[in-house]
């Protein structure tokens, strides 16, 4: 088959306007079209909740999440002592534990890990849900978000979950 085969064959099964346009650019490489006013992404209550609740369980502060939305942090940044003073997190916490703690954060859509040419880093980034919470955060002055236990409970139970199916 070949590429003009393959172009008429997805608009035929009703590609969108972005494929359509991405063809025409294919074809037409010389072709602009105009770009889409970027947009918040939407969440729903159920998304906003869960990723509250994470960031409130888990051990990291505010001035973390504000310099991951400019650049990536390291593990080594965050772990130890050095965590501390940089006022990531409250107390120190091990690499194993920081990156547990982050991982889950990323399971629940808040943060991803930086890829650089070589593959994956030891590095995480804010996901635009991530931006999102902060600017909530923020919109509160900043002052800490405490999880009470049933916050503690829910988070718990959903980690539990997670990696009870894990092994599914």
């Amino acid at each position: 088959m070949d590429c003009v085969t393959r172009i008429r064959a997805s608009i035929s099964l009703g590609a969108t306007r972005i494929q359509v346009r991405s063809i025409r650019a294919i074809l037409n490489p010389m072709t602009s079209f105009p770009s889409q006013s970027p947009q918040s992404i939407q969440y729903s209550t159920r998304v906003m909740k869960r990723a509250t609740r994470a960031v409130k369980c888990s051990p990291f502060r505010l001035p973390l999440f504000q310099v991951m939305q400019t650049e990536g942090v390291s593990l080594k940044a965050i772990a130890g002592n050095t965590g501390v003073n940089h006022r990531y997190t409250h107390r120190p916490l091990t690499e194993l534990v920081a990156e547990n703690q982050l991982m889950w954060l990323i399971q629940t859509g808040l943060l991803r890990r930086e890829v650089d040419g070589q593959g994956l880093t030891d590095s995480f980034r804010l996901t635009p849900l991530g931006r999102q919470l902060v600017v909530r955060w923020k919109a509160r002055d900043g002052h800490s978000m405490s999880a009470t236990w049933l916050d503690q409970l829910l988070n718990a139970t959903a980690r539990w979950f997670q990696i009870t199916n894990f092994f599914r």
